[in-house]
């Protein structure tokens, strides 16, 4: 006979609390959809709430004819990948030495990696070497500076010390060095966490705001964000909203907001359900040791 467990208070309780969580987590993002994909009377009388009213694609239209949003997308979609290449690869590099118990020196290391985080130089001095190297207004801005994030290292060198380590000897016995111990048995055993941290990584990237209104002026340079800034904040999308239709100024501006905070960040919102299943395994093994 199967055993059915009985469903107690608790667990009733439980799946109340995280569909309520979950709702208020998806919620922005559907009432963005709806407000962006409203009739203008609608928006403007503050009536949308979950569902769109009066269906119509205005305001995503104005928003795919603007280059400056393909521009972004072009810009971003380079520094994830650049960006992403050398921060996984240096983050992997520092995390496997970091992870031998024979490093020499190696707590002295670790301790100011660690110190990093408490402390920070601030926005003056990060503007100031960045300039010594050069790296204004190249895209070189964009994936040098934090190449490394330091929370990210010690999670991904915690994973490397958790793998047992008769696997990375056995290796040795078969005259493997430390680099292909490295290439051939540890990174193929760390999936989870390589998906995590490279999760990390993008999302971090492609949210790069600060960075990029610190350092670049090219606006061909510009990624997302700072477009969706110039869009909804400074307010040049003007020109977009005059030629959408001729309702009002303020119910397009509403909408075309809300459509361009969409799409930007659309993609990682799809990019998500791909990899929750490494995404959770990497940031629990990778955190059950210090």
């Amino acid at each position: 006979m199967v055993n059915i467990r009985k469903i107690g208070i608790f667990d009733v309780i439980n799946f109340l609390l995280l569909a309520f969580v979950g709702f208020v987590c998806l919620f922005p993002f559907l009432h963005m959809a709806s407000v962006a994909l409203s009739a203008p009377e609608y928006v403007v009388r503050n009536e949308i709430g979950f569902w769109p009213k009066g269906l119509q694609w205005d305001a995503m239209a104005a928003v795919f004819e603007d280059d400056r949003l393909w521009t972004g997308y072009r810009n971003t979609i380079m520094y994830v990948l650049l960006g992403g290449f050398i921060s996984m690869t240096l983050t992997i590099i520092g995390a496997y030495a970091l992870s031998r118990r024979g490093l020499v020196f190696g707590k002295g290391i670790m301790l100011m990696i660690v110190f990093t985080i408490m402390f920070f130089g601030g926005m003056i001095p990060f503007y100031l070497v960045a300039r010594s190297y050069g790296l204004i207004d190249t895209i070189w801005a964009m994936v040098l500076p934090n190449a490394i994030n330091t929370y990210n290292l010690i999670v991904m060198r915690t994973f490397f010390q958790n793998i047992p380590k008769e696997i990375e000897e056995s290796g040795r016995v078969d005259g493997l060095n430390d680099f292909s111990v490295m290439t051939n048995i540890v990174l193929p055993l760390s999936k989870p966490v390589l998906m995590t941290i490279g999760l990390f990584y993008t999302v971090e990237i492609w949210n790069s705001f600060s960075g990029a209104l610190l350092l670049l002026r090219d606006q061909d340079l510009f990624p997302l964000q700072m477009v969706i800034r110039n869009l909804v904040v400074v307010g040049q999308a003007g020109d977009v909203m005059e030629a959408t239709t001729g309702s009002g100024q303020k119910v397009v501006l509403e909408s075309l907001k809300y459509a361009v905070i969409l799409l930007g960040c659309l993609p990682v919102i799809i990019l998500y359900p791909f990899i929750q299943k490494h995404f959770e395994q990497g940031a629990l093994l990778g955190s059950l040791k210090g």
